[in-house]
C-alpha cells in the first residue's frame, strides 16, 4: 500500500526496516544471520520471567504490598515493551519482508516511547517507595496506601502517554520524500530524523529539552532517595539489619543503572561510534536487554521472590503428582 497526497503536502508511504543480516559486519557471522533464533529465545525468556513474577505477586498474599505492586507493573510493562519490537523483527527475518506500514511505524514509535518513559518513571517511583520504607517506616502504610499507589501509577501512565503522544506528533509532522529505509530493526526517532527531508532542528531541540528535563528530574530524585537511604542504613547498628535493608535496594538500583546506561548510550553516543552495527546493537541494548534481565535480577537477588517461586513450584509438583495418581 502506498498513499500519496498532493505534491505540496506530506507524502505517506510504507517504511523498510533494516534486518541484522543487511549489515556487512554482521553477515560474516552465522550467529547473526540466524538472529531470529536468538531473538525468539530472548523473547520467550522475557515472557516467562516477567509472567512468572506477575503470577507470584498475584498468588502470594505476602507480596501484596506497594513494593511488589510496582514490581508487578514493571513486569507487565516489560512484557509490553519487548512485544512492541521483537516479534516484528522475528517476522522480518523469517519472511524477509521488511515492510512496515506508515500507521504501524507511528504505532511502534508511540508504544516504544510510552513504555521506555514509563519504565524510567516506574523505577523512580520504586526508589521513592524504598526511601519511605527505610527512612520513614512508621509512616510507610500511611504514605504508600493502596489509594496512593493507584493514583501514582495512574498519574505516571497519563504523563508518559502524553509525552509519547507529543514526541510522536512532532516526528511525524516531518516529510519523508526520499529514502524510506530505517536503519534500525524497529521504528526509532533518530533513524526517522536521518531519512527526513525536512528541517529536524526543532525536533532535536524539543527532544533534548523534554528528555533532559524528565530524565534529570527522575535521576535526581533517585539519587537523592538513595542518598537518604544509604545515610539511614549506615546508622543501623546490626550488620544483619544493614544487609537486609541493602538487599531490598540492590535489585532496583541494578535495574535502574542497566536501563539508564543503555538508553543514554543509544541516544547520546558520539558520532565516531555511529555505524549500522552499533546502531542495531544499541537498539537491542535499551529495548530488549532490560525486559530480559529485570526479572532475572529481581528473582535472583530478592529472597522473598525466590521463596514465593519455590512455594508455587512445590504446589505445582504436588498438584501434578495428585493428578497423576488419580488419573
Amino acid at each position: 500500500m502506498i498513499r500519496e497526497t498532493m505534491s505540496n503536502q506530506t507524502t505517506m508511504k510504507d517504511f523498510l526496516l533494516l534486518a541484522f543480516s543487511d549489515t556487512r559486519e554482521l553477515q560474516i557471522s552465522q550467529f547473526f544471520v540466524l538472529h531470529y533464533v536468538m531473538f525468539l529465545v530472548i523473547y520467550f525468556t522475557a515472557l516467562v520471567g516477567n509472567v512468572l513474577i506477575m503470577t507470584v505477586v498475584i498468588l502470594d498474599h505476602q507480596l501484596h504490598s506497594p513494593m511488589y505492586f510496582f514490581l508487578f507493573n514493571l513486569a507487565l510493562l516489560d512484557v509490553s515493551y519487548i512485544s512492541t519490537t521483537v516479534p516484528k523483527s522475528i517476522e522480518v527475518s523469517l519472511t524477509n519482508n521488511k515492510l512496515i506500514s506508515y500507521v504501524g511505524c507511528v504505532t511502534q514509535i508511540f508504544l516504544v516511547l510510552s513504555f521506555a518513559g514509563e519504565e524510567l518513571v516506574l523505577l523512580t517511583i520504586m526508589a521513592y517507595d524504598r526511601y519511605i520504607a527505610i527512612c520513614h517506616p512508621l509512616r510507610y502504610r500511611l504514605i504508600m496506601s493502596w489509594e496512593a499507589c493507584i493514583q501514582i501509577a495512574t498519574a505516571s501512565w497519563a504523563s508518559t502517554l502524553l509525552n509519547a503522544m507529543l514526541h510522536t506528533a512532532f516526528i511525524f509532522r516531518l516529510n519523508f520524500c526520499g529514502q524510506y529505509i530505517i536503519g534500525q530493526f524497529f521504528c526509532d526517532i533518530p533513524q526517522l530524523q536521518k531519512i527526513s527531508c525536512s528541517d529536524t532542528r526543532v525536533n532535536q531541540v524539543l527532544i533534548f529539552v523534554f528528555g533532559l528535563s524528565v530524565d534529570s528530574f527522575c535521576i535526581t530524585l533517585i539519587i537523592v532517595s538513595y542518598g537518604y537511604i544509604f545515610s539511614t542504613v549506615m546508622k543501623i547498628p546490626s550488620d544483619e539489619g544493614r544487609c537486609k535493608a541493602f538487599s531490598t535496594c540492590t535489585p532496583h538500583l541494578t535495574v535502574f543503572s542497566l536501563f539508564i546506561i543503555t538508553a543514554v548510550f543509544s541516544y547520546v553516543k558520539p558520532k565516531s561510534l555511529s555505524s549500522p552495527t552499533i546502531e542495531l546493537l544499541s537498539g537491542v541494548l535499551y529495548t530488549v536487554l532490560p525486559p530480559v534481565l529485570n526479572p532475572i535480577i529481581y528473582s535472583l537477588r530478592n529472597k522473598v521472590i525466590r521463596r514465593a517461586i519455590g512455594k508455587i513450584l512445590v504446589k505445582m509438583k504436588i498438584f501434578l503428582s495428585y493428578q497423576k495418581n488419580y488419573a
